[in-house]
């Protein structure tokens, strides 16, 4: 399964597709740099790729947490991504006017998991006429994702994916259920394993997340294992000086290697359906 969106459709080689970038549009160069080097890998194994990057963040720790650039120098610069390297963008909204004025700049409006329960935001989104990915709360089951399913139907989008990024688990850490995979599929829709959001350990004394990017390759072979049908991960060229989710991303450089084994264990994955 695929989400209804420009260059996102590989059905050919049966591949997973790819949803990455680094969190945040945090200057005018690391964008261009991070879609570069993904474009290549992805290229030259056939992953259908689309960029993701937060022109805004609202969900932070702590208020002296970096938010963005600007809504719109971050918008522009997504928009720029877009254009140079011809591949779908994705970024994050947070309300309903958010909506409107992001879908003129992407391709895909992402639900941030903290937000999937929101009616009226899932309603603007849908309303777009965009690809829309609902990341399911920390705080609900799989089987409750069926009802944010059934709210972006009854709201005319089709074009939809739900995307696990853990459940939380005590105050501090997350784990995944992939249990969920095969549950949220039977929605009819994509769906997608965060394999660096569910590496998180939130709500740390000092207002900064943590998280176990050493597991990164293990999170992301159990879901190729389980049939996802999408991957999505951030990365960074230097995840230390990252100024939004530095301790869980990926960093730049080991992309190419993990997208390899995970694109050969899809091919024994394929043998066995």
């Amino acid at each position: 399964m695929f989400p209804n969106i420009p260059n996102l459709h590989n059905t050919e080689t049966g591949n997973f597709f790819l949803i990455a970038g680094p969190c945040v549009i945090e200057d005018h160069e690391n964008p261009f740099v991070v879609c570069e080097r993904l474009k290549q890998i992805t290229d030259r194994l056939h992953i259908p790729f689309a960029f993701k990057a937060s022109y805004r963040k609202a969900n932070r720790s702590s208020v002296n947490s970096f938010t963005g650039i600007g809504d719109h120098e971050g918008l522009e610069l997504l928009r720029e991504v877009r254009k140079r390297f011809d591949v779908p963008v994705v970024t994050d909204i947070h309300s309903e006017a958010e909506a409107a004025m992001a879908a003129e700049y992407v391709d895909v409006l992402q639900i941030p998991a903290f937000l999937c329960r929101q009616t009226d935001l899932l309603h603007a989104a849908a309303q777009t006429g965009k690809c829309v990915n609902v990341k399911k709360g920390q705080f609900l089951s799989p089987e409750a994702m069926a009802q944010v399913a059934g709210k972006m139907r009854a709201f005319g989008c089709e074009s939809f994916m739900l995307t696990e990024r853990g459940t939380t688990f005590g105050y501090q850490d997350l784990v995944v259920d992939f249990r969920g995979v095969p549950t949220m599929q039977e929605n009819r829709v994509p769906v997608v394993v965060d394999i660096t959001h569910s590496l998180q350990q939130p709500n740390q004394s000092a207002g900064v997340t943590g998280g176990r990017p050493d597991m990164i390759e293990t999170i992301g072979r159990a879901a190729i294992a389980v049939g996802c049908d999408g991957i999505f991960m951030e990365t960074h060229p230097n995840p230390a000086v990252a100024k939004s989710d530095g301790a869980n991303m990926l960093r730049l450089d080991l992309a190419e290697q993990l997208l390899e084994h995970l694109v050969d264990l899809r091919k024994t994955v394929n043998k066995w359906n």
